[in-house]
């Protein structure tokens, strides 16, 4: 490997890995390195680590082609954000040229005529394409299982699950194949891998990404969104992706004068020992920094109905959504088809909560009950706890589990019982419900090595505000080294 790497004083393989977003973009810049020499240690290390299944796709050529085009243009003097930077993409986007099987082995020689809106805004950025990560079939799941291309593997224990649906990302991400990676959030997909697998994610407001041409769950609860390691790269993502560039206020650094709010009886009654343990150090260190953090209510009911209104929503909306997608992408299959190749668990629930036919099917009433009633009431909430103790976020564990073993999914141990695995996303769900900005922060390791991570949930449409807040905590609580 070594040998592909100019030699032109760049650094070793590992430590060019280690770069993220911003760093490898200014060390581009600089002429320090190159694009191709960043993408060739990428592109052996995800060859090294082929085996947490963290990518379906990556055509190295393509990759390779596109890191040199950047370093031409670098040496011409054009400037971009992210010129010569490589970025994952969840395959559940679609890229021009590049196999996009949204998980499903029906599609598995589906090539894409155009980009994704988020894809084309990368490019337009500078972005380098690197390859298509692993996720749940459709995108159904929190576990990172997929039937036809494996299990994503947590770098940190790859007898762990990474998470899911955007299982690939965070893996990739955390075991640095990759500085960043594009994923997708309906009720936790890409807070749910970021804490499991150590990173950070980002979920935007619901809308304020672009979503076209990102195959859909619900056109209510879906959105786009990032991981990276730290959210300084967050920030610049974002930065592209809503073509914003507004200029970042670096002033108030420390966190003397933050309020933050967290609410014991809606986020702490169901978590792991460990993980509440962590999140109360956590506060201590946030109070030692100097942040107000205040205790605040949202109502003995507020979880279950944030749970109700998110699942009735979420079943509800797929069958349309996704026949939509079809048609407007020129997607070569039908929804039938799709339903016929998925994996057996996964087809039943469909056959009994997706399809007009199944007895679990929401009807008319209870789905703009959900809609207009619980989801509205849990925005009044949500709304009334920011307004109420003046708070930026709200701070929650992310998960109320670290990553499960593969294989006993859904044998969560939480207060004494075994839960399904459905439970990993109780904490995500609300601020989904009521399309809040939220992000996912490692916080440090649990007895056996797992990450634990905290979420910041902010008022709808404060992502930057969020995200200035969240670099701010991250100054406080670190980031993870390399598992891998």
């Amino acid at each position: 490997m070594q040998e592909k790497i100019k030699a032109h004083n760049e650094p070793k393989a590992d430590a060019l890995a280690s770069l993220g977003v911003a760093a490898a973009a200014e060390a581009m810049r600089k002429g320090e390195i190159s694009s191709e020499s960043y993408a060739s240690a990428l592109l052996q290390r995800a060859r090294d680590h082929a085996d947490l299944n963290s990518f379906i796709t990556i055509d190295e050529d393509a990759v390779l082609e596109a890191a040199r085009k950047a370093d031409k243009a670098i040496a011409s003097g054009a400037v971009a954000p992210l010129l010569g930077v490589p970025v994952a993409i969840k395959d559940s986007y679609l890229t021009e040229g590049l196999r996009s099987t949204i998980g499903l082995s029906t599609l598995d020689r589906f090539v894409p005529e155009h980009d994704a809106d988020a894809v084309q805004a990368i490019k337009d950025g500078g972005g380098v394409v690197f390859g298509k990560n692993n996720l749940v079939e459709m995108s159904f799941g929190l576990t990172g299982h997929n039937e036809a291309h494996g299990q994503a593997r947590n770098p940190h224990n790859v007898n762990h699950v990474s998470g899911g649906s955007s299982s690939g990302g965070g893996v990739s991400v955390a075991a640095r194949l990759v500085p960043a990676a594009l994923g997708g959030d309906t009720i936790g997909s890409i807070r749910v891998p970021a804490s499991f697998c150590g990173v950070v994610g980002f979920k935007p407001t619901t809308g304020r990404w672009p979503r076209s041409g990102v195959a859909p769950i619900s056109h209510t609860l879906d959105t786009t969104g990032v991981f990276a390691r730290s959210v300084e790269d967050c920030i610049l993502i974002d930065r592209v992706v809503t073509r914003d560039e507004t200029p970042d206020s670096r002033m108030n650094a420390d966190l003397k004068g933050v309020t933050f709010a967290y609410a014991p009886r809606q986020y702490l009654e169901l978590v792991a020992p460990e993980v509440a343990a962590r999140f109360e150090e956590t506060i201590r260190q946030l109070r030692d920094a100097g942040a107000k953090v205040t205790e605040v209510d949202l109502g003995p009911d507020f979880s279950g109905r944030a749970l109700s209104a998110t699942w009735n929503i979420f079943f509800r909306e797929t069958k349309a959504a996704v026949e939509k997608f079809i048609r407007q992408n020129n997607v070569p299959t039908t929804f039938d088809e799709i339903f016929d190749g998925l994996k057996p668990g996964l087809k039943s629930g469909w056959s009994h909560l997706v399809l007009p036919s199944g007895q679990g099917y929401i009807s008319d009433e209870v789905y703009h009950t959900a809609l207009s009633g619980e989801r509205a009431e849990i925005k009044r909430r949500f709304a009334y706890a920011f307004l109420s103790t003046g708070a930026e976020a709200l701070i929650l564990p992310t998960t109320p589990a670290t990553a499960p073993m593969i294989g006993q999914e859904d044998k969560v141990l939480l207060g004494g019982q075994e839960m399904s695995h459905m439970v990993l996303a109780n904490n995500t769900i609300p601020a989904s419900a009521a399309g809040l900005p939220g992000i996912s922060l490692p916080i440090g390791l649990s007895d056996k090595g797992l990450p634990i991570g905290l979420e910041l949930d902010a008022p709808f449409g404060r992502d930057r505000a969020l995200l200035y807040v969240a670099r701010r905590v991250e100054a406080v609580v670190g980031t993870l080294s390399a598992p891998v």
